[in-house]
């Protein structure tokens, strides 16, 4: 009998985040349509940043000259499968104009990994990365600043920027049914 094992490779994992905490709306529905679509090409794994436990970035700079932060918590949990994945999609909503305070947390909390600073902790190269960002109103800069939140975060982490997408009107669960026909284009754009 012969016995193959397929070594797991970084180039078929996708990462797919709710940067909201609410487990149950519409971008958890957005997150959810995205993973089932890419899952046919990946191997996907989405999370909610709402499932995670850390704390705020203190601000004392010890990672700046020791690339670590000084919390121990969810965090590294969280980065792992940031290394693990090839693709990573954040879908995020808007809070007061920009991501939720919880995505935000998190972002202060990787300056580990953030190339604003010799030495630092760092991801392994290629990875790519996409961005979604829904809004209740009519406005799509404001989308487009989301967008630019995630898109920096990615480039100081040396993630590719590679798509986005803004949805305007969209506050509830429903208002996504109309709008799925471009999630479902934006999916397919993902590679």
């Amino acid at each position: 009998m012969v016995v193959i094992f397929f070594k797991e490779t970084l180039h078929m994992n996708a990462l797919v985040i709710n940067c909201s905490p609410v487990k149950n709306g519409a971008t958890a529905l957005i997150v959810s349509t995205i993973s089932d679509k890419i899952s046919e090409r990946f191997q996907t794994k989405s999370i909610c940043i709402g499932d995670f436990d850390f704390g705020f970035c203190k601000g004392c700079r010890t990672c700046h000259n020791t690339a670590r932060c000084i919390q121990h918590d969810d965090v590294s949990e969280i980065m792992i499968l940031f290394e693990w994945a090839y693709i990573i999609v954040s879908v995020s909503p808007s809070y007061w104009a920009d991501v939720p305070g919880q995505f935000k947390a998190f972002i202060d909390r990787c300056t580990p990994w953030c190339n604003t600073h010799v030495p630092h902790a760092s991801l392994s190269s290629g990875k790519r990365g996409y961005s979604v960002a829904l809004r209740t109103g009519p406005n799509m800069k404001e989308c487009e600043r989301i967008i630019g939140t995630i898109e920096h975060f990615y480039g100081h982490l040396e993630i590719e920027c590679c798509g986005s997408l803004g949805l305007c009107s969209i506050e509830y669960k429903d208002n996504v049914q109309s709008r799925m026909n471009e999630i479902l284009e934006f999916c397919n754009r993902i590679s």
